[in-house]
């Protein structure tokens, strides 16, 4: 397991044990939430309209129900970006993991995409919420991504994440890395995307990921178990 010295409490607590699906039936978010609940993960990642659903599924548990906005795609308009993060919160919503307008970064409309950065992280910040900004990298040159990472440096959300595991790539040892060498230890990270095994789980945590986002959190879970 490299250099990492970790049980299986502390491994589970980095997943948002995630379901996204739009065809997602009842009985997969109550599958989702047993899940989260048995195995201690940190958070159950889901679509809005199921964040009523899934608290009630979480009630009088730790796990937190976090709320993907302007997902997957991020075209979306900042009103409708911030009215989603509101409603969201107001169904209690503890954190939010929103996309952004990767046209506007493209066309480096650079002020667009600070303050939509800026909006949703307050509005967060306010309601003791926590805010994840999504890159999805997959389409991102790295002096993209680099910009990114100093828009967020001046905001401060309180993580940036790889991907939304939509696109056409997730979660890579490089990105991770470049966005680690920018940020430090201002801002924390979150992998998404393609994180399937434990390998790859472990080796995000060397590269100083705080958080990972995956459909596979149990798999990874057993697999450390079988191996202790």
């Amino acid at each position: 397991m490299g250099n990492i010295q970790i049980n299986q409490q502390e491994l589970a607590a980095y997943f948002d044990h995630t379901q996204l699906r739009a065809w997602a039936s009842h009985q997969d978010f109550v599958k989702l939430c047993e899940e989260s609940m048995k195995y201690g993960f940190k958070m159950v990642a889901i679509n809005p309209a199921q964040v009523v659903r899934c608290r009630k599924l979480l009630k009088g548990s730790p796990v937190h129900v976090g709320a993907a906005i302007g997902f997957p795609l991020g075209q979306t308009t900042i009103e409708d970006k911030l009215n989603e993060t509101k409603t969201a919160i107001s169904n209690d919503s503890d954190e939010i993991d929103y996309v952004i307008n990767i046209t506007e970064l493209k066309e480096k409309n650079y002020s667009y995409i600070e303050k939509e950065m800026a909006v949703i992280t307050e509005v967060c910040r306010k309601s003791k919420v926590i805010s994840k900004v999504i890159f999805e990298n997959c389409y991102l040159t790295d002096r993209e991504k680099e910009e990114l990472c100093r828009i967020a440096l001046n905001v401060h959300p309180d993580y940036i994440k790889t991907s939304t595991g939509f696109g056409t790539g997730g979660a890579t040892f490089k990105d991770v890395a470049l966005m680690k060498r920018m940020v430090g230890d201002e801002i924390k990270i979150k992998a998404a995307g393609g994180v399937r095994t434990l390998e790859t789980a472990l080796q995000m945590i060397e590269l100083g990921v705080s958080r990972i986002g995956s459909t596979a959190s149990v798999l990874i879970v057993e697999e450390f178990k079988k191996r202790i």
